[in-house]
């Protein structure tokens, strides 16, 4: 699939979530298993008729069609394989094999004794299970998404005869590898991946999706008690928020979506917010930037420009900070000229931009920090927070 995205004057593939490849593994498995018992083959390797694409439907409408790798047969299971493909999308799971077994279940089965035409969907090798509260799946229950679990079942019914249940075993083969490069770790989701996906599609360089995979972070929180959290645009953040006594459950990543996250703390209720980080980020949002990136917005040098010069800082330190190679290297040069008052300054402003940006009525304290980890300014609001986080300030 090709979409109207274009890098470099070059258009990009769009690609498959992994809640589709597995609802069209499931699919393919079950489709092969019946045509064997049809046939009343058993165990037969390699099967005559292999399929070899299926059409999956979508949850917003249409279909797509999804090629199959490989189907195999144990007794009777039958197992298929689809290559997950991102298109063009930097995901770490492209490539991977997602794979589904179905085993047919017969109306006498125990397992399907209070109703026929049951589908019991669980979570093999790779496949992450969920251990604290807070996401959108329960406790205990495998990582497959709601969104990618109703378009599994949905394959299946399809085609599932009547009078008869099924199990369906997702497995990621490489899943537990990949889940350390995720944020799956630290949300309490153990042994592997997320079967993911809202749409079925997925879009190149897209930050919606990136985003959806920062939000949960901000539901277990609230889910684990916390009304007071800290949002830092990265690891070295949670690290040093966690060094001073906060607790690691109620600091949430927010890469450069710091607006976005911010928004979507409000959304739930959260009653105090400490932007913690270090200050090439933060004095961003002082400037109203909210998007960090830095192929969005900088103005760093120009931010602190001007807050230096509301201090009474003269024109050629001006001059000295526009010139700057990094914004580290002002530290020592604000020392220097006795304004370190400054970050502190802009600390506040980083503060009030973002409840500018809300219009809530929340707490909002701001800390800020330089390369080697040092705190270089706070406004009065982290303190406070701060304190009720654990921070013995």
């Amino acid at each position: 699939m090709v979409i109207d995205n274009n890098k470099d004057g070059k258009k990009l593939r769009s690609g498959y979530t992994t809640g589709t490849c597995a609802a069209a593994a499931a699919q393919a498995a079950l489709k092969q298993l019946l045509e064997l018992r049809k046939q009343k083959i058993h165990n037969l390797t390699p099967i005559i008729f292999p399929i070899h694409v299926v059409a999956v439907d979508l949850p917003q409408g249409g279909t797509v069609s999804i090629p199959i790798k490989s189907i195999t047969v144990k007794g009777d299971i039958v197992t298929a394989e689809v290559i997950k493909d991102a298109g063009d999308d930097p995901d770490i799971t492209n490539g991977t094999s997602i794979c589904a077994s179905v085993e047919i279940l017969e109306a006498n089965s125990l397992e399907i004794l209070e109703h026929n035409n049951e589908i019991i969907l669980l979570g093999g090798k790779g496949v992450g299970r969920v251990t604290k509260p807070g996401l959108s799946v329960p406790v205990g229950e495998p990582a497959i998404n709601p969104v990618p679990r109703r378009m599994i079942i949905h394959e299946v019914k399809k085609l599932l005869p009547r009078g008869k249940g099924v199990k369906v075993t997702i497995a990621i083969p490489e899943g537990e590898r990949l889940a350390k490069k995720t944020l799956n770790p630290r949300l309490g989701i153990v042994g592997g991946i997320s079967i993911l996906g809202t749409t079925g599609i997925v879009r190149p360089m897209s930050e919606e999706a990136y985003v959806d995979s920062l939000i949960p972070q901000i539901d277990q929180a609230a889910a684990l008690g916390h009304s007071l959290i800290v949002l830092t645009p990265g690891g070295m953040g949670e690290k040093k928020a966690v060094e001073l006594g906060m607790p690691r459950e109620a600091v949430v990543q927010t890469s450069n979506f710091i607006g976005t996250m911010l928004k979507e703390s409000a959304k739930r209720g959260i009653k105090g917010i400490l932007l913690f980080g270090h200050i090439g980020k933060i004095i961003k949002v002082a400037g109203g930037i909210f998007h960090t990136h830095s192929k969005i917005a900088d103005g760093r040098r120009e931010i602190l420009a001007a807050h230096a010069a509301m201090m009474g800082a003269s024109p050629a330190l001006i001059k000295e900070i526009m010139e700057l190679n990094t914004i580290d290297a002002s530290i020592e040069l604000i020392k220097s000229h006795g304004l370190h008052e400054v970050y502190n300054t802009i600390a506040r402003w980083a503060s009030k931009r973002s409840l500018e940006l809300l219009g809530e009525e929340l707490k909002i304290g701001t800390v800020m920090y330089s390369l080697d980890g040092e705190i270089i300014g706070y406004d009065e609001e982290a303190v406070t927070l701060g304190r009720e986080l654990g921070w013995q300030v």
